[in-house]
């Protein structure tokens, strides 16, 4: 071994003892009779101190070294003078007797340290740099550590962990599959799974009750802050179970990791129609860190003469408290904030509740006092509090006053990162109509299980049958969803033709499924989990980057290794194809 020890072990109970330390040079500081150098490795850092008078030759060598230099050194543990309570090893030092470079070092492209000077792409171009930084380290530790305490409380639950296939069938539901050239099946292609769903399926028909798989999953869609080329589930599914089974499971995990990683006691997590999830947050992943509900305003808004809410299919609003100071300057950037193409909201009205019991709005001139009051009733009003009201088409109208809430939320400081507010949201619709496609979707995916009490609807009015269907929600993210599933053949059918299959397609695409069902199929569900989600959200993170070893950027490249990239043409031979489009 090249050391005796790591740079974040040795403490004042090591003095005077010899040790050997090997690791990066993280800074040097020559003060003239004393150079002082800070050794990083995985695990800290640890002062090494080269005294002059007592060895000048030893000295001049580590003033030599560069940043991120690879060295060796041997050395006698003493107490520091200045102590470094910030720091594990902040107690003592190592005065050094022997110094060997291991490895020189070009100077980093930017500084490898907390407050780095470098830009997201320059990092991610030399990522094995950036991940020496103690906030990556400690982002992957987190990592490591939820899936070692996930394996564990599922394995105590009498899950078993089974890997399913990486090389499946191409389906055409759902997100755009990558697909696989196979070299022995000319013209045939597997594609990488977007998740274990059918396998899983599978898995419960053969009597494997309670799984589960810590997997990769692809998907080929446009990418965002929480969304990855390549992304890791904790898939889970168990069988002869109903959907309260699947919440007290899973709520379970949750908890134990809460209180594992976080240290954190959750109370029971509250249940949420989807429905009054739209109704009073405008979003199916509801922020519950504060308040401020939407209030609709229909009944009291409309036929005071004002054409914006006479005409509008919904008037609704917020109760911003305690805001009932703010200027017309702040007022301004809430408009303009509403306005922007991404809110898509056409403006802003405002009721201000004055401390005098009066109010001010930007509707006056249609709304007297008493009709303001009116208004300021629903919200439960308060001197100093700050009404915002959105109108126009429904849906539109929800969407863009949850921005706004959120906005709210995040310049009120209401959006604490380390508190954590997780809910379920459930009873989701099980069919969204497509403008584009002019037929339904499934919401979730087409083996979700309808309500056993509107199935009676499935052919009749399919956009009112609900889906057995829920989601974790934590802090406004949505951590895991899943479902109840279909078992039973003559359902999966109709399902399929309501979404549009021929029966030939069906045959073709999902005919293993369905001849699985006819063999004794027991009620099942599951529910999969947003690994690197959940690890951004225990990290305080917004993006899911952070906590993956080599993420892709947000054009889906590996910049550190150039990919995707061109293949030779003998390669494609191989596999039998051959590209022909321009290359401009």
């Amino acid at each position: 071994m090249l050391r005796t020890h790591t740079c974040g072990e040795l403490k004042l109970i090591n003095n005077n003892e010899k040790v050997t330390l090997s690791g990066w040079v993280q800074r040097t500081r020559d003060l003239g009779g004393m150079t002082f150098i800070d050794l990083r490795d995985r695990y800290g850092i640890t002062q090494l101190v080269f005294n002059m008078e007592t060895n000048s030759q030893l000295c001049e060598a580590a003033r030599k070294l560069g940043r991120e230099f690879v060295i060796k050194v041997t050395g006698e543990v003493t107490e520091r003078i200045n102590k470094n309570l910030k720091l594990a090893t902040g107690e003592i030092e190592i005065v050094v007797n022997d110094l060997e470079v291991l490895n020189i070092s070009k100077v980093p492209p930017f500084t490898i340290e907390d407050n780095t000077d470098g830009g997201e792409e320059l990092r991610m171009q030399y990522r094995y740099l950036d991940l020496r930084r103690k906030v990556n380290r400690d982002n992957l530790k987190l990592r490591h550590l939820m899936a070692i305490e996930t394996r564990k409380y599922m394995s105590s639950q009498n899950f078993i962990e089974i890997e399913t296939p990486y090389l499946i069938k191409s389906t055409p539901e759902g997100a755009r599959d990558f697909i696989v050239p196979s070299r022995m099946n000319a013209g045939e292609f597997y594609a990488l799974p977007q998740s274990p769903q059918t396998f899983k399926q599978l898995l419960m028909v053969a009597g494997y009750d309670k799984y589960f798989q810590i997997v990769k999953c692809f998907r080929d869609e446009d990418l965002r802050a929480d969304r990855q080329p390549e992304f890791t589930q904790i898939d889970c599914e168990m069988a002869f179970v109903e959907q309260d089974d699947i919440l007290n499971a899973f709520e379970g995990l949750a908890k134990y990791l809460f209180k594992t990683i976080k240290s954190i006691d959750v109370d029971d997590f509250p249940r949420i129609q989807y429905v009054d999830a739209m109704k009073y947050y405008g979003s199916d992943k509801p922020d519950l860190r504060f308040d401020m509900k939407f209030v609709e305003l229909n009944d009291q808004a409309k036929g005071k003469g004002f054409q914006v809410f006479d005409n509008a299919e919904l008037v609704v609003g917020i109760n911003a408290e305690g805001c009932g100071d703010y200027s017309r300057k702040q007022l301004d950037k809430l408009t303009d904030f509403v306005r922007k193409p991404q809110i898509g909201a056409k403006g802003l009205v405002y009721i201000k509740c004055n401390n005098d019991g009066t109010f001010k709005s930007s509707v006056d001139k249609f709304f007297g006092q008493e009709e303001l009051n009116t208004l300021a009733k629903q919200f439960n009003a308060q001197p100093n509090d700050l009404i915002l009201i959105l109108a126009g088409e429904k849906d539109k109208t929800r969407k863009a006053l949850c921005e706004l809430r959120l906005e709210m939320g995040t310049r009120l400081e209401l959006r604490n990162p380390g508190v954590f507010k997780p809910l379920w949201v459930v009873n989701f619709p099980l069919l969204e109509w497509n403008e584009d496609t002019q037929r339904y979707h499934a919401m979730h995916h087409p083996f979700t299980s309808p309500k056993k009490e509107d199935l009676s609807m499935l052919e009749n009015d399919p956009g009112e049958v609900r889906a057995n269907a829920y989601d974790l929600v934590i802090n406004g993210v949505e951590i895991g969803g899943g479902s109840i599933r279909i078992h039973n053949k003559e359902l999966q059918q109709r399902m399929f033709k309501l979404l549009g299959f021929t029966e030939e397609e069906a045959q073709s695409q999902f005919g293993f499924l369905m001849n699985a069902f006819e063999y004794g199929a027991p009620p099942h569900g599951g529910i999969a989990f947003g690994f690197d989600r959940w690890v951004a959200l225990f990290a305080g993170t917004d993006s899911i980057r952070d906590v993956i070893a080599f993420p892709k950027n947000n054009a889906g490249r590996d910049v550190m290794i150039d990919s995707p990239s061109a293949v030779s043409d003998d390669q494609l031979k191989e596999i039998h194809m051959k590209l022909d489009f321009d290359k401009k």
